[in-house]
């Protein structure tokens, strides 16, 4: 059974940081390319930053409240877990985040159940 689950969530101080991680099971998660997702209150799921099967190539959202500089997602392939570091977290920031898997032939879309992040200003 493929299962993602997410963890590391919670409820911060605007500034500070988590952690958040993703634990695979069921697939050949070195086959996968990785992404973390974010979904606020009435607005859509949307990106926040992606990396390839191997780590070797990264990509962050330009998308509004950008993450670029503040965010880090990597992987360890050994562990079947993707991480996403959050410094200098914004009220803005809070969401449920959500851990992607992505295969692209044949495509298939695997998702986690989220996990909330609140940031209080």
């Amino acid at each position: 059974q493929v299962q993602l689950v997410e963890s590391g969530g919670g409820l911060v101080q605007a500034g500070g940081s988590l952690r958040l991680a993703c634990a695979a099971s069921g697939l050949t998660f070195s086959d996968y390319d990785m992404a973390w997702y974010r979904q606020a209150p009435g607005e859509e799921r949307t990106i926040v930053a992606a990396i390839s099967y191997n780590g070797k190539t990264t990509y962050y959202t330009d998308y509004a409240a950008s993450v670029k500089g503040r965010f880090t997602i990597s992987r360890d392939n050994t562990k079947n877990t993707v991480y996403l570091r959050m410094n200098s977290l914004k009220p803005e920031d809070t969401a449920v985040y959500y851990c992607n898997a992505r295969y692209s032939d044949p495509p298939l879309d695997l998702w986690g159940q989220g996990t909330q992040v609140t940031v209080s200003s």
